[in-house]
């Protein structure tokens, strides 16, 4: 099959970018491994709620219209939405087609798929950054637990019986410990660098801060160090329908007990470092320096902070992997990219996609949806949409200036 421009993955960036090409007529496929939205239908719990309001979901063409703007979508709701769009907006989506290479051509790239070989003149990457979960120690040395990352979490009611460990205190991480807790689970919390926020701030999301004061904006040569900007843990926030703020604090109140973050894993034990305070001293100064930003940002003071997380007076150095306490562990421990099927010519040192903006050194290979592809948001399903217009207009230059061809 032969196109002009190829996509690869049909999430939310894939679909928004497919619209942006539409509209100016440029002829494409969007090439999906599953189904639309496969992530968020197959590597997510069930309760899982999007973290953003409902306002700041918007795609290109489909703005928020619903009458929630402050609510916050399940993640079925969410999928469902995204069938939508590509029905309204007739994406031409092919699910189910795995791509396993990608190699340069003469005149643009060939690509392998699990349905045959394709070929196109553009190549768009809008994969996202969770193609791999990552464990950081080696789950071949447990014995006893049942060890799974939190892309495999369920529900509490689909582990086996008795008390879990979950690893890591980010958006997962919390969000995992609060269900397991409200469902009288003994919880055990590891924490590392997290960063806390509340969810709502003098009466508005705090989505609604962060987007009033130009941060979810922000590019990287705006930001004085924009590597570590873009390491930063996501944010501990829950969407819950009563906004209720998902944190240290409120899983202290439900029994979770805090530790710090894990330092080594052996068949009969797993030990932790101790360092939960600095965790949670970084997280409350860091909260302080927005908090105030906000201050200043309205130009009026709020006396009020939210109340410290107050430290355990005993921290977990060690858990016995084999007395049957702790029959699960939940490693919320995040994501790497896997883009060992890609030409090897567009991979920087580290394995990963190399670009300036989306824009990659090879000419007609594009990314959409990463981290911090051009600004904070640009990984966020309402930052998406801007971004998908930037490629959309690069690629079409690379069109007009390699002379565009019909398919």
């Amino acid at each position: 099959m032969r196109r002009v421009v190829v996509i690869i993955g049909a999430g939310q960036a894939g679909l928004a970018l497919s619209h942006c090409l539409g509209q100016a007529g440029i002829d494409h496929a969007v090439l999906e491994r599953g189904r639309i939205g496969e992530r968020w239908r197959s590597q997510s719990w069930r309760s899982l709620r999007l973290l953003t309001p409902n306002w700041l979901n918007a795609l290109p063409g489909s703005p928020y219209e619903g009458g929630d703007p402050d609510g916050f979508m399940s993640k079925g709701a969410f999928v469902e939405s995204l069938e939508r769009y590509a029905w309204q907006w007739h994406a031409p989506v092919e699910t189910n087609v795995e791509v396993t290479s990608v190699k340069r051509t003469g005149d643009g790239f060939a690509l392998r798929t699990g349905a045959g070989e394709w070929s196109a003149r553009a190549v768009v990457v809008a994969t996202g950054h969770c193609d791999r979960p990552v464990i950081p120690f080696s789950a071949e040395t447990l014995r006893g637990p049942l060890s799974i990352h939190a892309s495999q979490y369920r529900s509490p009611g689909e582990l086996p019986g008795g008390g879990v460990l979950v690893v890591g205190a980010s958006s997962s991480g919390v969000q995992i410990a609060d269900e397991l807790a409200r469902a009288g689970r003994r919880v055990v919390l590891s924490v590392g660098k997290h960063t806390r926020l509340p969810r709502t701030w003098r009466g508005q999301d705090i989505f609604f801060w962060l987007c009033a004061m130009g941060l979810m904006a922000q590019r990287r040569e705006d930001l004085a160090n924009p590597e570590g900007a873009r390491r930063q843990p996501s944010l501990q926030l829950a969407g819950r329908p009563d906004r209720a703020d998902v944190d240290l604090a409120t899983l202290q109140a439900l029994g979770v007990e805090l530790t710090g973050r894990v330092r080594g894993v052996g068949d009969r034990e797993i030990a932790f470092a101790g360092d939960l305070g600095q965790h949670m001293a970084a997280a409350e100064a860091k909260q302080a320096r927005l908090l105030g930003q906000i201050d200043r940002f309205t130009g009026a003071a709020t006396p009020y902070r939210p109340e410290p997380v107050a430290m355990p007076a005993a921290c977990a150095e060690q858990l016995s992997l084999t007395d049957g306490s702790i029959r699960s562990i939940i490693w919320a421990t995040g994501y790497a990219r896997s883009l060992g099927w890609l030409e090897p010519l567009a991979l920087g040192a580290d394995g990963e996609l190399a670009h300036q903006g989306g824009v990659t050194c090879l000419p007609g290979l594009y990314a959409l949806g990463f981290r911090f592809l051009r600004k904070r948001d640009s990984n966020f399903i309402g930052g998406v949409g801007a971004d998908a217009e930037a490629i959309a207009a690069e690629i079409s230059r690379h069109l007009d200036c390699n002379g565009r061809k019909a398919a």
